[in-house]
């Protein structure tokens, strides 16, 4: 084998290899990151496009189509309330038993709960606990993504130089954008090629069959670097272990608050331009619903590029810089885009293409912004827990609050959550400064 000259991000670690003795490099990691990643959020989606076209009418038929909508978000939710335990439950077993093991049990938990809903039965064959079960699947996806925290990311930021971090920040969040390109393109072309009884019988299942494969991919893409003796070493070199999480909550509670209000702007928008227009498109439009999960696919497209360019310009700029500024143009875009969703194809197609460029620069700077607050030791949890508190606060709510303003209060009102989550980040980030200064 040829000799691999290491990279200049990791040139003060040892060379690591995978199990087959074959030199990595941080490109390997990115690509690990981003395939697990993608799967993560191809889960979601696949859940998130359900409840909007499947659930209201499998699970809550006994109720108006629009409050149908509103029981599946509230459902939705559950996910997010359950992360937090996740990451408890799974670091306590990566203390006792190592990545490898709490990664597998996640990543199989994750894609058991996703396909298994496919089998679930309706309302109508099993009453109340057909709303039961899918509640539990939900809150076992959440718990599973508490527990597929693997850390490469935290990896990548604490090996690249001072003037590359932001560029290496983006890579992780590109898996949201592929994953959601992946589930509209699936739910799109079952649900325009097939006619609508068949899509109900059986043809929305296939988007969650397709679920459990990702994430077996996505496990074995993972477990090949992270348990490797090199990149064990590596973890503990770079001091990113698991911490008990009561110990770093009590320890380090500032510092958790702020990093999950620092992202708020960003995970608002995150469910304001995949989940909410879907809903309003559905319930209260004449538009082909086939057509603007079409459009939504290449908004995510057009959102992975502006992720892309969020690396470049956090690198010129600075990353907290960025995310104010996006902050301030996500609160300008919060008091009139949201009326671009009743004016037709034209009004659809603008408000998706602005929306997927604000988030997509927002959102691929907007993870472990303020992550260097942490002592080495304690970031690896701190980090997670950041992020777990983070779409809780910011997105985990969002489709609900916002159809529900909007189906009582019209369109605009439902920009008032997105207007909260951008003062939240421009808040949280002023008393980061604070601290620091202090600091």
């Amino acid at each position: 084998m040829s000799e691999t000259v290491a990279h200049p991000h990791f040139a003060d670690a040892p060379e690591a290899r995978d199990v087959g003795g074959h030199a990595l490099n941080p490109s390997e990691i990115a690509i690990g990151v981003v395939i697990g990643r993608t799967s993560e959020f191809f889960d979601f989606f696949v859940f998130a496009i359900a409840s909007v076209l499947v659930f209201p009418q499998r699970i809550f038929p006994f109720v108006t189509p629009v409050t149908g909508v509103l029981y599946s978000f509230a459902i939705f939710a559950l996910a997010f309330l359950a992360r937090p335990f996740g990451t408890w439950l799974f670091m306590t077993i990566d203390r006792l038993h190592g990545k490898a093991t709490k990664l597998t049990i996640a990543l199989l938990m994750l894609g058991t709960s996703t396909v298994v809903v496919a089998f679930l039965p309706t309302y109508d064959q099993i009453g109340p606990a057909a709303i039961w079960l899918l509640a539990l699947l939900r809150i076992g996806q959440g718990l599973a993504i508490g527990g597929s925290w693997d850390g490469l990311a935290s990896l990548l930021a604490m090996n690249a130089p001072e003037n590359q971090r932001g560029w290496w920040a983006m890579v992780p969040q590109l898996g949201a954008p592929f994953g959601l390109v992946v589930a509209s393109g699936l739910f799109a072309f079952f649900h325009g090629f097939l006619p609508s009884e068949q899509f109900y019988e059986w043809g929305w299942q296939f988007p969650f069959f397709v679920a459990f494969a990702i994430n077996v991919v996505a496990l074995f893409a993972r477990l090949r670097i992270v348990v490797t003796p090199e990149y064990v070493h590596q973890f503990e070199r770079r001091e990113l272990q698991a911490t008990r999480v009561r110990k770093t909550l009590r320890q380090y509670s500032k510092y958790i608050i702020v990093g999950a209000f620092a992202p708020l702007a960003s995970f608002a928008m995150f469910h304001m331009v995949t989940v909410f227009p879907l809903s309003w498109v559905d319930l209260f439009t004449d538009e082909n619903v086939t057509h603007f999960l079409i459009i939504e696919a290449v908004g995510a497209a057009i959102g992975a590029v502006a992720i892309v360019a969020s690396g470049i310009l956090a690198d010129k700029y600075g990353r907290r810089q960025l995310l104010g500024m996006t902050a301030l143009f996500i609160a300008i875009f919060s008091g009139f885009a949201p009326s671009l969703l009743a004016q037709g194809a034209a009004g659809e197609i603008i408000y998706m293409v602005f929306g997927f460029i604000l988030l997509g620069v927002s959102f691929g700077q907007c993870s472990g912004a303020v992550a260097s607050n942490f002592p080495r030791n304690y970031r690896y949890t701190g980090s997670a827990l950041v992020s777990d508190l983070a779409w809780l606060f910011g997105a985990g709510f969002a489709p609900f609050v916002a159809l529900y303003l909007s189906y009582h209060l019209g369109l605009v009102a439902s920009g008032l959550y997105l207007l909260s989550g951008a003062v939240g980040t421009m808040l949280a980030l002023r008393y980061n400064n604070l601290l620091e200064n202090r600091g």
